[in-house]
Parts: structure tokens; C-alpha cells; sequence
């Protein structure tokens, strides 16, 4: 008998308690027509959270076809906890990327905090060890004390968490504009490493097999976590921190240790993490991928506090939970085990051949469910796509030509803007050398694991320039890509693949929409060009505050490998008398550049140009440079082209400096932000063979002992500062305007 002791069908629809949830009338009649009734209060709550766009994808999967998926390197795409990329020897690389963006903007220290647990139990559900953590972060600008509250806790949410976890959060990348001022972006990224043979995956197969819950108790946080992520911020969000979930790192310690103990039980069938959608999710999808049914018994889900509904178990988030399918039989071996960790194992339900999802509740049936209608067969919307006319304007501008007098005052404005300034502030809170296997900690081009007991390392890195994608979103999505590949090559590591964190504004508007699918165009056209398939990722969709949407920001997490630990570059000058290049052709391009931003306080015209086949061919080159040893240094030219770039490779305690000869226009040769350019330092005895390998490369001078950066011009000597000076400008930019007066 079904029963809803919260509200009736007839109440839920008469009151249009369904739009309260997140869903419209089209899709409550679509659910009446699959139940061929009204659904109760429970079965509503699940619906309406299956099919969020936090996790059908409904909106996006159209999109998402189109990215690139396959590759002989690929052992696992899209479809579970996370993606894995085969690295040799037996072993792959796990990694996801997955964003936390409107918890954050409420609870900023709970919402960043349990965004880095839910990535990591993503990439262990798979059986992987999680290695390394990353973050991409957005915020408004540090003028207010809001945002700075945001920022802070943000931060402190991250470490909290990832410092008690025994995870290394060694990368990732810090930006500041308006957009995100009421709408904060926090993307975490995990890589595991993993024995190919141990994969996992999220299924619930073998009718009769038993549902066994794992970890933490269920509470009522979190409920409607997923509705809420779907959803645009506004004034009544304040009041949805009972939508935040609590995290307890020291409870997730223990569950990394006893599934990756579990995982070689031949008991095991399948295991997944609870996240967005708690328990509905995790047991939904698991049956739906196995093409199997479920029934579970909620008397018997472990729960932290009284009388909790059908409805609240359900649709909890709490953390730190997860869910297993082990055969029939055989649950001791599986309780034993996580009973060494003080962990209950409890059996909650089993595996049924109906295809139906249902739910028992003190001696009722609370909700049946055809399952394949809450996961595989989600409902998919295609939706209108229209050109912004202010895009159609940047394209008809002119190109725009900065002004500079004072080449060596704007460096110093520039390396004190806070996307460019250290982010010193940001990764000493961080615990970036726990497991003793971090070679490369944040601030590097990207950060390096190496793989205990084997000559080789993981490279990992985060990137996004979302001015260059509110210009043009099919070439910023290019530029995204190619510019993770970039930091990966200037490693010394091939890129192998990549996640994705696709954040953008409300897809029911037919700008926003356009937005996300040019911006995935180009991403696509850059992943199959350098052979960096997709492998896994998270769409966040609904950033905007007060009506004003997020610049379009899909996050490139991307991980490449190491063929030898020889092959490590780091990103600063290392040698006195060594020789600087630069690897690419540098144009008069400013748009959406931080020189446009210093100058101008917006953003405006065309994007920088990339050529696929150009960049692909430059990487290429570089890398072989790199491997044959004729590179002792490699570093990314990115925001603040040239002159930013060259500072930043003389940052490093070696008390270098660097004499350059930058040729034409001065303005365009140190901060035009054109792509496809690496900064690089060889020994002097390396010369012929390097510019016999990177054909691109153009000699700009010398690496010196003089602890000062001479910029010439023709004649004219346009830039002499004291290295350590500029170093001390970028590095207290952030802790001055946190201390600064909003």
C-alpha cells in the first residue's frame, strides 16, 4: 500500500508542492504518465532530485555527446565515479573534477570543505588511491568585505579537510572579477593511482545480492542539496544552509583505507559513493547501470537522528557514505572489514530483477519507481540558443591598442592584480606534501606526484581564462584546453586527458545557452587536436546572482605523465649564463587581456587567435626538447604575457635576474596575452641543438647573477627593477587588500 505521511498525492498536486522541488508542470505530467498515477510526496522528492540538473545532466547531455571520449589510453570515460587513463606498468591514473559552487556561496567553508571530500570518494569508489588533490576557484574582487569573508573561508574549508584527510592538495588556480562576486565558484579535483586490474564500478548486479550502507549515519543536511545546485542564487539562499552538508575528514580517512581494503574482496560487486541525491542517487544509478531493480528497507538505514521520513533519508547528503552491492552470502567478510576501522557495514536492501526502485518504510511501500526513469532514461531538453548581441559587437570592434608610458610601473601594477599576484597566501594553508611523493607543489605551471617504486610522474593541472570566453566561447574553450596542455608540457610530461568543470549561468536563457555550446565546440575541436580526450567531469549550470550570470568558466582539469623522473622541469630561471627563448609568435592581441582589465576596469573585443595545429606542433616540439635534456627551465605564457611571465621565472630564492632585448613594439612584446608561447631557459652549449628541435624559438637574452630584470628596447633600457622588490609586490598584493578597508 503506497503511503506519503508527509503529504498526499492529491495534496502535492493541488498545492504544486513539485515546483517547490525544482520541478515545472511538463515534467511533474511526464511523471504521472510514467507511474500511471500521481506520485506520493518520497517519490516526488526523488524525482525532482534525479532528474536536477546537478545529476541527469538533462540540459547538457546534448552537448556533452559532442566532446571527445575515446583513446588507447583510455581505460574508463564518462559514466562512473571518475575517469582513468592508463600510464604503464599495469597502472592508471583516476581523476575527476566536480564543483561545490552554490554550497559555497552560503556555507563557504562547509561547502569547500565537503566539495574536496565528495571528489576524493569519487576517484576511491573507483579503487584508487587518492594522490593529489586540485582546486579552481572564482571570486569577486577583494573590495568587499563579503567576498573576502567568502574567500578566507573558502580556503579554510579546503585545508580544514584536506589537511586531516592525509590527501596532498598540491595545484590549482585562484581568479578574481565582478561576475563572480555573488556567486563564488568552487571546483575540486582529485587523482587516485590505481592498479588497472582493481577498477570498480557503480553497479548493482545479480538478483538477490545484498545493498550493504557504509560510513556515516544519515542526518538531515544536505536535503535537496542537489534541487539547490540547480537553481539560480538569490536573497532567500541564505536561507538554504540546511542545504550544506557537514564534513568529518577523520571519518573519511578511515572509509579511503577500508574500501580500498575491500575492493580486493571477492564479495564485492560494485561500489559508489553517496553525493549529489545521497542515497537515491548511489542506489539508483547502480541498479539502473546493471539493469537490475532495487528494494531497500529505510528501518535499517543507520541514521544520526530521530524520526527521520522516507522523504529526509533519502534525499540527505550527509557524507562520508557509501554504497555496496556484495554477494549474496557473503556480508560478514565485508562487516569484518570494516569493523577493523570501526566502521559499520549494515545490509539495507538487495538487488531485484523488476527494473523497478523500491522503497520500504515501517511496514509500507513508500515509493516504486520504474528505475530506469531516475537514471539511464532521465529526461533530456533542447534547449534555445541564441547569439549575444554584445558578442556580435566585440566581434565588429576595432583592435584594441592599450597606452603605456611606463613599462616598468605597469609590470608592477600587473603582477599586483590579484589574478596575477602569488597565491602564496592561498597554498601555505594547504598541506601539499603529506604521502612524501609531491615533487612540484602549487605555484607551478603544474603540479608532479611521482609514482613511488617507478621512473615516471603524474603532472596535473587546472585552467581556465573565462574573459576569453565571455569574448568568444568557442575560442576560449580552445585556449582553456590548450593552455592546461601547455602547463603540462612545460612540466616535461605528455598530456594524456582531461576533466571538466563546466560552470555557467541559467541555461534557460538562450545567451547562456549559446554560451555553453560554443564554448564546448572549442573544447572539443582543442581535445581531439592534442589528444586529450575527456574522460570524466561535472556540469554546474544556474551561476547567477540577482539575475546577473557567471562569466562562462569550464574548468580544464587535466593530467599528463612523466616517462622519467629526468624529464621534471621546473618553471623558474635555474642557471646563471643560461640562454632565454621564447617559443611563438607574439601579436598586438589585448582583448580580454589583464593589461585591458588595468587599464580599462572591463573587458572587451575579440579574443586572442589560436591555431590548433600550431599549438599542437609547438608542444610537441617543446616536449621532445625537454626529454632529449636541452631545457633547463619551461613556464607558460598566460595572463600578463611576456614581462609577467619572466618575473615570475625569477621568483624563486636562486637571487637570478635576467638581461632581455624585446624588438618592436614594446607594449605588444611584454603583455600582449597571444597564445600558443612558452618561456624557456637552456644552457648556453645547448643552443644549436634546441633551435635545430623548436623551430618557433626566439632568442630574448640571458639568465644573470645580478638579482635584477633589465628589459631593452631598441637603445633604450625600458624596464631595470630589483628582483626581489617586484618578487615582494606580487607576493603581498593578496594579503594587502584582505587586510585592506572594504
Amino acid at each position: 500500500m503506497l503511503q506519503a505521511p508527509e503529504l498526499s498525492p492529491e495534496q502535492v498536486e493541488q498545492d504544486k508542492v513539485y515546483q517547490e522541488m525544482g520541478l515545472t508542470d511538463k515534467e511533474y505530467d511526464m511523471i504521472k504518465n510514467i507511474m500511471g498515477r500521481r506520485p506520493n510526496f518520497t517519490e516526488i522528492g526523488i524525482f525532482s532530485v534525479m532528474w536536477s540538473e546537478h545529476c541527469s545532466y538533462k540540459t547538457s547531455k546534448p552537448l556533452l555527446s559532442k566532446f571527445p571520449t575515446e583513446g588507447p589510453q583510455v581505460v574508463q570515460g564518462p559514466g562512473e565515479g571518475a575517469g582513468v587513463v592508463d600510464i604503464g606498468d599495469g597502472q592508471g591514473v583516476v581523476f575527476k573534477v566536480e564543483s561545490h559552487n552554490h554550497p559555497s556561496a552560503v556555507e563557504p567553508y562547509q561547502g569547500a570543505a565537503t566539495g574536496v571530500g565528495g571528489i576524493i570518494r569519487d576517484v576511491f569508489s573507483m579503487g584508487a588511491r587518492p594522490i593529489a588533490s586540485l582546486n579552481s576557484l572564482r571570486f569577486g574582487n577583494l573590495n568587499t568585505g563579503r567576498v573576502k569573508y567568502l574567500f578566507d573561508e573558502v580556503v579554510h574549508g579546503i585545508a580544514g579537510y584536506g589537511n586531516c584527510v592525509g590527501v596532498p592538495t598540491v595545484g590549482g588556480e585562484v581568479q578574481f572579477d565582478d561576475c563572480y562576486e555573488g556567486n563564488p565558484l568552487v571546483n575540486a579535483m582529485c587523482v587516485g593511482l590505481i592498479d588497472t586490474k582493481d577498477i570498480q564500478k557503480g553497479i548493482a548486479a545479480g538478483k538477490g545480492n545484498t545493498i550493504m550502507y557504509v560510513g556515516s549515519k544519515t542526518g538531515r543536511d544536505g536535503i535537496h542539496g542537489a534541487t539547490f545546485a540547480s537553481e539560480d542564487l538569490s536573497e532567500d539562499s541564505e536561507s538554504k544552509r540546511s542545504n550544506v552538508q557537514v564534513g568529518d575528514p577523520f571519518m573519511e580517512k578511515l572509509l579511503i583505507e577500508a574500501c580500498l581494503e575491500v575492493i580486493h574482496s571477492d564479495a564485492l560487486v560494485g561500489i559508489q559513493d553517496m553525493g549529489a541525491a545521497g542515497l537515491t542517487s548511489s542506489a539508483s544509478e547502480m541498479a539502473s547501470k546493471a539493469g537490475m531493480g532495487m528494494e531497500m528497507n529505510l528501518d535499517l538505514i543507520p541514521q544520526r537522528e530521530e524520526n527521520m521520513s522516507a522523504y529526509e533519508m533519502m534525499l540527505s547528503e550527509s557524507q562520508e557514505r557509501m554504497l555496496l552491492c556484495v554477494k549474496k552470502g557473503e556480508e560478514q567478510e565485508i562487516v569484518d572489514i570494516f569493523k577493523k576501522y570501526d566502521l559499520e557495514a549494515v545490509a539495507v536492501g538487495e538487488v531485484t530483477d523488476d527494473k523497478m526502485f523500491r522503497l520500504l518504510h515501517k511496514g509500507d511501500v513508500v515509493a516504486d519507481i520504474p528505475v530506469d526513469n531516475l537514471a539511464e532514461d532521465a529526461p533530456i531538453f533542447h534547449k534555445e540558443s541564441k547569439v549575444p548581441v554584445f558578442y556580435e559587437e566585440y566581434q565588429k570592434m576595432p583592435d584594441y591598442k592599450p597606452e603605456v608610458n611606463d613599462h616598468a610601473e605597469t609590470l608592477k601594477q600587473l603582477l599586483q592584480q590579484p589574478t596575477i599576484a602569488s597565491k602564496e597566501y592561498v597554498y601555505d594553508q594547504y598541506d601539499s606534501m603529506v604521502q612524501a611523493n609531491t615533487v612540484f607543489s602549487p605555484g607551478s605551471d603544474a603540479a608532479v606526484v611521482r609514482v613511488r617504486g617507478y621512473d615516471k610522474a603524474i603532472a596535473m593541472t587546472t585552467d581556465c581564462n573565462s574573459r576569453y570566453i565571455h569574448l568568444d566561447p568557442e575560442v576560449g574553450g580552445k585556449i582553456a584546453v590548450a593552455e592546461a596542455a601547455r602547463n603540462i608540457v612545460a612540466s616535461g610530461a605528455k598530456p594524456l586527458a582531461l576533466t571538466d568543470g563546466l560552470n555557467f549561468g541559467n541555461p534557460d536563457k538562450p545567451e547562456n545557452f549559446w554560451q555553453m555550446e560554443k564554448s564546448v565546440e572549442g573544447m572539443s575541436a582543442a581535445s581531439l587536436r592534442l589528444n586529450t580526450p575527456v574522460i570524466s567531469g561535472n556540469v554546474s549550470l544556474y551561476n547567477e546572482s540577482n539575475g546577473q550570470a557567471i562569466f562562462p568558466t569550464p574548468v580544464v582539469g587535466m593530467v599528463g605523465l612523466h616517462q622519467s623522473l629526468a624529464d621534471i622541469t621546473p618553471s623558474h630561471f635555474q642557471n646563471e649564463g643560461d640562454l632565454v627563448y621564447v617559443i611563438g609568435e607574439t601579436k598586438a592581441e589585448f582583448g580580454g587581456s589583464e593589461l585591458q582589465n588595468l587599464l580599462e576596469g572591463k573587458y572587451f573585443g575579440k579574443a586572442p587567435a589560436i591555431d590548433l595545429d600550431t599549438e599542437a606542433k609547438r608542444q610537441e616540439q617543446l616536449l621532445d626538447a625537454i626529454r632529449a635534456g636541452f631545457v633547463s627551465s619551461a613556464h607558460d605564457l598566460a595572463e600578463g604575457g611576456l614581462a609577467v611571465a619572466i618575473a615570475e621565472s625569477l621568483f624563486n630564492e636562486k637571487g637570478l635576474g635576467a638581461e632581455i632585448q624585446v624588438d618592436g613594439d614594446l607594449t605588444s612584446g611584454l603583455f600582449s596575452e597571444s597564445q600558443s608561447r612558452f618561456l624557456v631557459s637552456i644552457p648556453e652549449d645547448k643552443r644549436e641543438a634546441f633551435e635545430a628541435k623548436v623551430e618557433d624559438a626566439r632568442l630574448l637574452g640571458t639568465v644573470t647573477s645580478s638579482n635584477r630584470l633589465v628589459v631593452r628596447n631598441g637603445d633604450k633600457e625600458a624596464i631595470t627593477e630589483d628582483v626581489e622588490s617586484l618578487q615582494q609586490l606580487w607576493k603581498g598584493a593578496i594579503p594587502c587588500l584582505l587586510k585592506s578597508k572594504a
